[in-house]
C-alpha cells in the first residue's frame, strides 16, 4: 500500500477510534436503567429480525460498577423484560439470582469483559446466516458499507482445538477465556458450528453489528452463488464506511426501539 493509502487508513482508523471513545464514555455515563432499557429493546431487536430465536444473549457492563455485568435471566430474547435483568460478576456467578436460573453460556460475556476492558455490551447469536462461513474455508468479508466493521477481521474459533469434542457451549471460565482471546481485538468471532459473538462500546452498537453480521453474511453467500470473483470493500472503504455506522447509529436504533415496542402494546 502507497504511503498515501497508508496515511488514509491510519486517519480514518483514529476517527472509528475517536468515535467509539465517545460512545464508550457516553455507556459509563448512562444509569443502570437505560442500560437495562437497552438490553431489552436490543434482546427483542434481534428477535424481532431472526437474528436470535429461543436462544442468544445481550448483555452490558454495569456503568457504575466495571467489574459487574447484566444479563437476563435464562429466557427467549424476545420474552426479556426489565425485571429479567440480573447483576453478575466477572466469574459469572449472579449477584443477585433470587431463585432466577441464568444461562449456560453466561462466560462467553464473563470472560470477554474480563479481557477487553474497553467492551461495554456483548451480544451472543445462532446467526443462521453466519453459521455456513463458520464451517468453510471462505472467510466473512464485508459486502457493503453497513458491515463495514468486518473488515477488521471476523475470526473463526474452533472449540475442538482445545477441548475436543464437546457439546458446543462455552459452559465454563475456561472455554470463555478461549474464546475471549480468539476474539482479540476485534469486534466479531465466529464459533465454529455455533454461531457469532459480537462487541462493541454500548449495547446499540454491539446489537448493530449483530444484525449486519448475519445480513452481510447472507449478501455475501448470494454474492458467491452467482460465480465470479466478488468485489469486497477495501480495507479503506471499511474504515471510513465504519467510521460513519458509528457517527449515525441512533438513526437506526430509534427506528427499531420503536418497532419493537409498537409490537408489545
Amino acid at each position: 500500500m502507497a504511503m498515501a493509502g497508508r496515511a488514509r487508513l491510519a486517519f480514518c482508523g483514529f476517527i472509528v477510534a475517536l468515535a467509539a471513545m465517545v460512545l464508550t464514555a457516553e455507556a459509563r455515563s448512562q444509569d443502570r436503567a437505560s442500560v437495562i432499557d437497552d438490553i431489552v429493546v436490543g434482546s427483542r431487536v434481534l428477535a424481532e429480525f431472526g437474528v436470535v430465536d429461543a436462544f442468544g444473549h445481550v448483555s452490558a457492563r454495569d456503568p457504575g460498577h466495571p467489574d459487574r455485568f447484566l444479563m437476563s435471566r435464562s429466557l427467549a430474547p424476545a420474552l426479556v423484560t426489565a425485571d429479567d435483568v440480573m447483576e453478575f460478576d466477572l466469574d459469572g456467578n449472579a449477584v443477585d439470582a433470587n431463585g432466577r436460573t441464568v444461562f449456560l453460556e453466561r462466560f462467553i460475556h464473563s470472560e470477554i469483559y474480563k479481557a477487553r476492558p474497553d467492551v461495554m455490551a456483548v451480544v451472543h447469536t445462532h446467526s443462521p446466516g453466519v453459521i455456513p462461513f463458520t464451517v468453510s474455508q471462505v472467510s466473512l468479508r464485508p459486502i457493503f458499507h453497513n458491515a463495514a466493521f468486518l473488515g477488521a477481521g471476523a475470526p473463526v474459533w474452533e472449540i475442538r482445538k482445545e477441548f475436543g469434542e464437546t457439546n458446543m457451549l462455552v459452559s465454563n471460565a475456561a472455554i470463555g477465556k478461549s474464546l475471549a482471546l480468539a476474539l482479540a481485538d476485534k469486534s466479531v468471532v465466529l464459533m465454529r458450528g455455533h454461531g457469532d459473538a459480537t462487541v462493541g462500546p454500548s449495547v446499540k452498537l454491539a446489537v448493530f453489528r449483530a444484525y449486519y453480521t448475519d445480513v452481510d453474511a447472507r449478501l455475501q453467500s448470494q454474492a458467491l452463488a452467482l460465480g465470479g470473483e466478488v468485489n469486497y470493500l477495501t480495507p479503506v472503504e471499511a474504515t471510513k464506511a465504519d467510521a460513519v455506522n458509528v457517527q449515525v447509529l441512533d438513526r437506526v436504533w430509534n427506528l427499531w426501539k420503536m418497532r419493537v415496542t409498537a409490537a408489545t402494546k
